[in-house]
């Protein structure tokens, strides 16, 4: 059987609320049994959930009694839609469109995400650095600065060096 019909442990919930994580959904299910996997595949541009994730539970019937009690009920003031996960609504992702979940190229995505992090992090270190740098470079230019205001100051009370500086006045 090429096409595999419906995931009976698998559910789709739709209508998720924003403030809906993937915390508060395991906690919404998990009254009607054990859970092996929450998802809420996010959006790669606003980085919030697209309003609906998969609970995968461990047995089909906690999944079937899940659906019975949810679907149509309230989360966070929005009604919810809970059906079993069809491959159509799941499918997708990087590899095509196979029947797998939409999580299953994630850990491709995770990797590229985190190499990003890392470049970014790079980037502001090297920024943090190179101000630093300027910053060290201002302060000893002011320092010099300053140093030879000090250095008038202690040419008064020099009498040889303030001899010297008039003879270099002169010539």
């Amino acid at each position: 059987m090429a096409q595999q019909a419906v995931q009976k442990n698998t559910l789709y919930v739709g209508g998720l609320a924003e403030e809906v994580n993937e915390a508060i959904l395991h906690a919404a299910f998990i009254p009607f049994g054990d859970i092996k996997d929450v998802k809420t595949p996010l959006d790669q541009a606003t980085q919030k959930h697209r309003s609906f994730g998969f609970v995968t539970f461990l047995e089909k019937e906690d999944a079937a009694a899940a659906m019975d009690n949810m679907d149509g009920a309230e989360l966070y003031g929005r009604v919810l839609t809970v059906n079993y996960a069809l491959p159509e609504r799941i499918k997708g992702g990087e590899q095509g469109w196979a029947a797998q979940p939409i999580w299953a190229d994630a850990d491709t995505w995770f990797e590229r995400q985190q190499q990003e992090e890392e470049m970014q992090r790079l980037q502001a270190e090297n920024q943090a650095a190179m101000r630093a740098a300027e910053e060290l470079h201002r302060k000893k230019l002011a320092e010099e600065r300053q140093g030879e205001k000090e250095d008038d100051s202690e040419m008064k009370d020099d009498p040889m060096a303030r001899a010297e500086a008039e003879v270099l006045n002169q010539g």
